[in-house]
């Protein structure tokens, strides 16, 4: 175990974390079809069992601050990935759906714990590092889901039983997730700054005004994520319904928006400083719309993934960016338009599945899956609020 701080092993281990996460759900998400016709559920049924992911993460949006002042960033985010792994090895070997759906709510809950707790972390390395490494740790986070999406893309090719390939991707998750909390170590007066960061502030109450500039950043959250939720989703399933493709090959559609969306993160940056965020959010809406129409309207495997790959690009910085507008909004306690966008954007997460199982239930998947255009529609005419507000809403007042 180190016993003496250096910022760039920190670095490399809070990296790693972010890999970690991003790695191990992904591992299922190309085996969703396995999952759907072991059970023989509806698409409504599966949108369902699939939303309990994000009813997990809801129910688990007041635990981690007290579990950081308690035990530390680091420990948290290590044994929510534990939490995390039990629960997706639990989905592989499910005798019924009822412990799939149970174990998709732990995996929600538990990776909402780490997901705070290794922002935390990662925020914190950043301080010592001293210049920003945010934006390139969430594209680790990608970088890793790419990875996981490919390992189980490469299982259902091999027809590695579900069980056994989660339970060997989610043992690496959890030794990759120890190696990188013992490298990502922080010195004990940084542990105590992170505690501090977490206390609970005074409890406000928002204004009208305050809620006419919170809610379409909440709602371009929404509409920013659900590209990502139809493609991890959603995916796999298309191409195996609609285009009939084999097992092995359905978790390409998940590949190509996830290493899309990669690049498109890692561009981000120097996109938004160069053309501005409201110019750039505008450009994704355009990509997300023409990405659906391929998907929805020319279903052939090579137009299908490569609208797949438009709608992960152009997705890549909505939500950071929905987020950065909400954190600027001024009159708001600290954090707190971050934590309302987010939770808006959870209950997108829990709402989308199940619509899109219902709308193709009633119709088809093709239909389901225009909520896509609509998406890109709704980001590029929502585009405009992630500019900087000029004018003061009235203050809060204390409840």
């Amino acid at each position: 175990m180190p016993t003496t701080f250096h910022p760039v092993r920190a670095r490399a281990g809070i990296s790693l974390m972010f890999f970690t996460n991003g790695f191990l759900v992904a591992n299922l998400m190309p085996r969703y079809p396995e999952v759907k016709q072991a059970f023989d559920l509806s698409n409504t049924e599966f949108g369902v069992v699939v939303a309990m992911m994000a009813l997990g993460s809801m129910v688990a949006s007041w635990l981690p601050a007290p579990l950081i002042r308690r035990f530390g960033a680091g420990p948290v985010a290590f044994f929510g990935t534990v939490g995390i792994a039990a629960a997706v090895t639990t989905i592989g070997f499910a005798p019924h759906v009822f412990l799939v759906a149970a174990a998709m709510a732990v995996s929600g809950f538990s990776d909402a714990v780490t997901d705070t707790a290794q922002n935390v972390h990662g925020l914190l390395v950043e301080d010592s590092y001293g210049k920003s490494i945010i934006n390139s740790l969430h594209a680790l986070w990608s970088l890793g889901a790419l990875a996981g999406g490919a390992s189980g893309s490469l299982a259902a090719t091999q027809r590695v039983p579900l069980g056994w390939h989660l339970l060997a991707a989610c043992v690496v998750g959890v030794v990759l997730a120890g190696i990188a909390m013992l490298m990502a170590r922080l010195p004990d007066h940084v542990v105590r700054r992170a505690a501090d960061s977490t206390e609970r502030p005074e409890s406000t109450r928002l204004t009208r005004a305050m809620w006419l500039l919170l809610l379409p950043l909440g709602l371009l959250t929404i509409v920013g994520i659900l590209p990502e939720e139809a493609a991890m989703n959603w995916g796999a399933l298309y191409l195996v319904q609609v285009i009939d493709t084999p097992f092995g090959v359905a978790g390409l559609a998940f590949v190509a928006m996830i290493a899309a969306q990669t690049v498109g993160r890692l561009l981000g940056d120097p996109a938004t400083d160069r053309w501005g965020s409201v110019a750039v959010m505008r450009t994704g809406g355009v990509l997300i719309a023409l990405g659906g129409v391929l998907i929805v309207g020319f279903p052939v495997l090579p137009v299908v993934l490569t609208g797949f790959a438009l709608i992960g690009f152009g997705c890549a910085t909505v939500v950071p960016a929905a987020y950065a507008a909400a954190g600027r909004l001024p009159g708001l306690p600290e954090g707190a338009g971050v934590a309302i966008a987010s939770w808006l954007l959870r209950m997108g997460f829990l709402a989308a599945p199940p619509l899109v199982g219902f709308i193709a239930d009633q119709t088809s998947l093709r239909v389901g899956l225009g909520i896509l255009v609509v998406s890109g529609v709704a980001v590029f005419a929502l585009a405009h609020r992630v500019r900087p507000v000029a004018a003061t809403p009235a203050p809060a007042t204390a409840s």
